[in-house]
């Protein structure tokens, strides 16, 4: 402490009196006497002039400051200064909590200070009224100094060095360093499949699904430097992320499905039934006139650079595939819905993109709100012979209105019927609400995709528009029986939150998966023949006697579906047989990412296969890879090798 600060310190301790209540009593009864003489009257109230009361304020300022003596003003800007020191230099705050002890110095600044007061009116100093409470707040940044000494200064510490006559009169208040944004994402996922013993169960029954958000999700945990969470990583989507070239259809049918059975890369004794879907890609100047209603989260969440601007960069390169007939409309929401762009023809691009420019963040999420409305929008657009489609883009933080994903999944099945589907694609990460997109995606017929940078963009909204937005075949259902004497237990890899109840596939009102036009899906089991040394599960008393099947056949799939517009589903048969099909390179490498997924998910089926053994097998059946996701696999891969380790 500087000698400056030392003799301050001195002066306004040797300025406080030691309280004494006969002395109290006493200033008080002279103060009223005083007080009385000066209102010029005792028993009758004072006339006053009734005067406007900026005029009575400044006269009375003036009055106080005539009355005030120069060592009156000394004394009271000499307090105030020292409060003033206290707010201004708090980093000499745990230097001064303490009083200094009695010295022959403190006797003579003592003396001295009583030289400065001795010709002050006689008034209550004890007790000094303060008008308004000080406010002293904590400024100190972070540091080792706030951790330690600082940080453990108390308002009984710094009452110390006040007068006595002080205590209860200051407010003392900590800035509070804000916490950092916690991390509040969800994602929709389950326990990965169990195994399941054919004779106890042998039909497994599911859902098709062709979103590819959960590697999308993948990636951009890897390429930030951490693993993604186990529940981000759903195998199917990130199977399905890749096109792969499966055999055509060449018959009436929407797509063909091709089977195949392999050894297991990473279960000596087990085998794979890998079954591959194509859908038929019709002639992009034969497609009809598209209605889209660009639903836009513009609330406070989607600020940030890899969300709102990210999804106006994406929507250009979007309007880029749309055809001159086709139209645009843009509703967003954030506390409150609105419309900012009426159905507008694409042919006036730069009306749609003066309108997406304008749009900025900010305000809370009023999801139920911009979905009533751009549903309302999109039945004003909708014509016979025409598609229909909202597009939400959001990071999926919906906290006003419906947020439960259960109450958004009723509310999005009831607008299904109407003809108008819904797709969702996610921007951002922190707060993105998976559990929510994927409920709102299912349920209204539509895909789920997360777009993390540019490259997703053109992948998803023009490599991929006409499948994401035509589609081919609704309420797509998979069922595979498998036969108890040849499979003794099987498991299907993905499709959690697919799965189907067996008297489902047969029931055309129970909802399911659609194809898009040109898209593929690719599902796949891993089955343990009966007498494989990998069997799992012991052999029960009584199984035998359900086995009395002489059949070569390891299973039959089926697959149920309904042309657009059609209430009524069609069924597609065949027999899977041991061996069957040819293994290719897309085969392969839809085995390398299965893997690469479950390693994600702890691996609990894999026994000692690792990322090596992934990235050997997908490096090895990368195959023709012109748009390089491929390549970029496998450097994901090793990121996740070097960040497990």
């Amino acid at each position: 402490m500087t000698d400056e600060l030392d003799k301050l310190k001195m002066l306004m301790d040797a300025a406080t009196p030691t309280p004494d209540a006969s002395r109290r009593i006493e200033n008080l009864s002279q103060a009223q006497k005083k007080f009385d003489n000066i209102q010029g009257s005792t028993s009758a109230r004072r006339p006053t002039v009734k005067r406007g009361l900026i005029a009575r304020l400044t006269e009375g300022a003036k009055a106080m400051l005539n009355a005030l003596s120069y060592r009156g003003a000394l004394t009271a800007t000499t307090a105030v200064a020292a409060v003033a020191l206290i707010v201004i230099l708090p980093q000499t705050r745990d230097e001064v909590v303490a009083p200094l002890p009695w010295s022959e110095d403190r006797a003579d600044a003592r003396q001295e200070s009583d030289l400065l007061v001795a010709d002050m009116p006689e008034a209550n100093l004890e007790e000094p009224v303060v008008e308004a409470p000080v406010v002293i707040e904590e400024t100190i940044a972070p540091s080792a100094k706030r951790q330690g000494a600082v940080a453990q200064l108390g308002a009984a510490d710094l009452l110390q060095s006040a007068p006595a006559s002080a205590v209860g009169k200051f407010d003392i208040q900590h800035e509070t360093v804000p916490a950092p944004e916690q991390n509040t994402e969800t994602f929709a996922n389950a326990d990965s499949n169990s195994l399941k013993i054919t004779t106890d169960e042998p039909v497994s029954t599911f859902s098709i699904d062709v979103d590819t958000a959960s590697y999308a999700i993948v990636r951009s945990s890897l390429m930030n430097g951490y693993l993604p969470p186990k529940d981000a990583a759903r195998v199917e989507e990130m199977v399905n992320y890749f096109p792969y070239s499966y055999p055509a259809p060449d018959g009436v049918e929407p797509f063909r499905s091709t089977i195949t059975v392999t050894p297991t890369p990473w279960n000596e004794g087990t085998q794979l039934v890998h079954v591959g879907i194509q859908g038929v890609m019709p002639q992009i100047e034969d497609r009809p006139p598209l209605n889209l209603v660009f639903l836009i989260d513009t609330s406070g969440s989607m600020q940030d650079a890899n969300k709102l601007p990210l999804l106006k960069q994406s929507f250009r390169l979007m309007l880029s595939e749309l055809s001159p007939e086709d139209q645009v409309s843009i509703v967003t929401y954030a506390g409150s819905a609105g419309q900012v762009l009426p159905p507008t023809a694409a042919a006036e691009k730069m009306t749609i993109l003066s309108a997406l420019d304008r749009l900025e963040a900010g305000g809370s999420t009023a999801g139920q709100a911009g979905l009533q409305q751009a549903y309302q929008v999109a039945e004003g657009m909708a014509a016979d012979g025409e598609v229909t489609r909202v597009i939400l883009a959001t990071d999926g933080d919906f906290n006003v209105g419906l947020s439960d994903p259960d109450a958004l999944k009723d509310f999005i099945a009831r607008k299904r019927d109407s003809g108008t589907f819904l797709s969702v694609l996610g921007f951002g990460r922190g707060n993105l609400d998976d559990a929510t997109m994927q409920a709102l995606a299912q349920n209204g017929n539509g895909q789920a995709a997360y777009i993390d940078t540019l490259v997703e963009a053109q992948k998803v909204l023009v490599d991929q528009l006409t499948g994401a937005l035509f589609p081919i075949a609704n309420d797509v259902k998979i069922q595979v029986e498998f036969n108890p004497s040849q499979i003794a237990e099987y498991r299907l890899i993905g499709y959690e939150t697919r799965s189907l109840q067996r008297e489902d596939f047969s029931n055309d009102k129970v909802d399911a998966g659609d194809i898009g036009a040109g898209h593929t899906v690719t599902a796949i089991y891993e089955v343990t023949p009966v007498g494989s040394d990998a069997i799992r599960n012991g052999p029960l008393r009584y199984a035998e006697q359900s086995i009395s099947d002489d059949s070569v056949e390891i299973g039959f799939f089926k697959m149920r579906y309904k042309l657009p517009g059609e209430d009524q589903s069609n069924l597609m048969e065949q027999p899977i047989l041991p061996g069957q099909g040819t293994v290719t390179d897309d085969i392969r490498f839809s085995y390398a990412i299965a893997g690469f997924g479950q390693l994600l998910r702890g691996g609990g089926y894999l026994g000692g296969w690792t990322y090596a053994d992934a990235i050997d097998l997908a490096t090895l059946s990368r195959g023709e890879d012109s748009l390089g996701y491929r390549a970029e696999a496998v450097t994901l891969m090793r990121l996740a090798q070097t960040l497990a380790e």
